[in-house]
């Protein structure tokens, strides 16, 4: 299962900070993300999203690679490269991978212009040595789906605070009574 993490930052520079940092963690197989966007809002309230793969781009080369295939068995390279490209790209922006374009948009809304969030989608992470190296580097919680104690965890490291101690119940209080105690009035 993926988990949703968005954190807004002062600068578009302070979100690709971090986002490289995700990146050098998930070489040292630290964290596997499945995504990481940033969306900068510009002073005049538009919002680029800085993409880690240009799907128009990725489809416009591969249908430009099967056009020319198909275009050289029926002897017509060029056009069948032309119209691969045409088609590839078409379906590569249609193509949307990880998390959706149109919520990244409507989250960067909250975020203040010349500000920047990073969209983190997070496979599967090692906690405790990834909040380590986040230790301190800034930003705001916008929305996660990480359980409360780690995102209160994410807060924490963030803010360079230590984590706080999870909640400990009492023995015997997370059970239900036994249907077999006495009862006392």
């Amino acid at each position: 299962m993926n988990d949703l993490l968005v954190i807004a930052f002062s600068s578009e520079q302070k979100a690709e900070e971090v986002r490289q940092k995700l990146f050098e963690l998930q070489k040292e197989y630290l964290i596997e993300l499945g995504d990481a966007v940033v969306a900068v809002k510009h002073e005049d309230g538009k919002i680029k999203l800085n993409q880690i793969i240009n799907t128009t781009a990725a489809g416009a080369l591969s249908g430009t690679f099967w056009g020319l295939l198909v275009g050289t068995l029926f002897a017509l390279p060029l056009v069948g490269a032309a119209i691969g490209a045409a088609s590839g790209a078409l379906g590569g922006s249609l193509a949307d991978f990880g998390i959706n374009d149109d919520f990244m948009r409507e989250v960067a809304e909250a975020v203040p212009p010349g500000g920047a969030a990073l969209f983190v989608l997070v496979k599967k992470m090692t906690t405790d040595k990834v909040l380590a190296d986040l230790q301190g580097v800034g930003g705001t919680v916008l929305r996660t789906s990480f359980d409360r104690s780690k995102e209160d965890a994410i807060r924490a490291a963030l803010a360079g605070r230590p984590a706080p101690a999870p909640v400990q119940t009492p023995p015997g209080d997370d059970q239900p009574p036994s249907a077999t105690a006495p009862v006392t009035a």
